[in-house]
């Protein structure tokens, strides 16, 4: 190795650094990713995502990264912050609900979850199941009954001698209630389950009449209606800012302890695998445009953010210093070397 070789080499190595420099600066920087772009995609487009990404290597990535990133703090940090600042936008100031939301596919949702009979009789059959629904319903209906007779007497002792009359009977039924209580209440406690019961089967029952016979529908839409000019900022009333906060850690809580259950993790292997039966046989080129995305929409979104990570990337020199770092082993080994020193 001679010393006009090695000089060589490192006049080249700093030539080739300036290039590579050049092309992740300027103007150049916008070329050199349109065009390595269309490479990757030319190339892309040739290779078929079943024949190049293995699905079961694919299900373990998913596996790893439910696991891990699932877990992290930054999640949780992510969660509560962006309830809070969605909580306080002021844009929630400018724009009213029905600007949110289209009203044609609020009135179908309505419609669809008010035809779904099926799913709400079953749903109305397994409270009765519990008795503690069961007791909830007696309640309701007691309540319902109580009011209405306690309606009607204050009605009642607005009449001339009904108020005697009324209190007459009332002290006789509390004789016979006194001189019975232990029959009584051994009578009310073989019926207090079977009422209940029964309670709530009446309950259901004006429900599902209530579901398929009422104007629910409209009644629904007239309630959107009546709130769909409304401030988006209104939706506060409903709840505190803590009480949102509360109800997204809440479902964090429950996401988190559900991602590492085994049966999630089968839902995991059977969306991947819906994903490779339906796509597996395109190119990975050609997912772009399922996507809804085209190459010159990449183009723009590096050329957008890489101009600026490039350049704190070379702060200091530190993105020469690293291009350098790639290059010289290259311009400064033995072969490279000897190849010079004939020249």
């Amino acid at each position: 190795m001679t010393t006009d070789a090695q000089d060589l080499a490192e006049k080249l190595l700093e030539a080739q650094v300036e290039f590579v420099l050049g092309e992740l600066s300027g103007h150049r920087f916008a070329e050199v990713v349109e065009r390595d772009v269309a490479d990757v995609l030319r190339i892309a487009d040739t290779m078929v995502v079943s024949d190049v990404i293995d699905r079961a290597q694919v299900k373990e990535s998913g596996h790893r990264l439910v696991d891990k990133i699932g877990g992290s703090a930054i999640i949780e940090e992510m969660a509560t912050a962006i309830a809070d600042a969605i909580y306080d936008l002021s844009a929630s100031d400018e724009y009213t609900l029905g600007d949110v939301v289209d009203r044609e596919p609020v009135a179908a949702l309505i419609e669809h979850v008010l035809a779904m009979h099926t799913a709400q009789d079953l749903a109305l059959e397994r409270l009765t199941e519990s008795p503690l629904v069961a007791n909830v319903a007696s309640s309701f209906v007691n309540k319902i009954v109580s009011d209405f007779l306690a309606t009607n007497r204050a009605r009642a002792e607005k009449l001339p001698g009904m108020s005697t009359f009324l209190k007459v009977g009332a002290s006789a039924a509390s004789k016979v209630r006194s001189a019975g209580d232990r029959h009584l209440d051994q009578f009310l406690g073989d019926v207090a389950g079977k009422g209940a019961q029964y309670a709530l089967r009446r309950t259901n029952s004006a429900i599902r009449e209530l579901i398929h016979d009422a104007p629910l529908h409209d009644a629904a839409m007239e309630l959107w209606d009546l709130h769909a000019d409304e401030k988006v900022s209104g939706l506060r009333e409903y709840l505190s800012q803590q009480e949102l906060r509360d109800l997204v850690l809440i479902i964090h809580d429950l996401v988190e302890s559900a991602r590492n259950k085994e049966y999630f993790g089968h839902v995991l292997e059977e969306c991947i695998d819906v994903f490779f039966d339906k796509y597996g046989s395109h190119t990975i080129a050609g997912l772009l445009p399922e996507l809804g995305l085209t190459g010159a929409d990449l183009v723009a979104e590096i050329v957008a953010y890489g101009p600026s990570v490039l350049d704190a990337a070379n702060k200091d020199g530190m993105l020469t210093a690293e291009i350098r770092k790639r290059l010289e082993p290259f311009f400064l080994s033995d072969s490279t070397l000897a190849m010079l020193s004939g020249v």
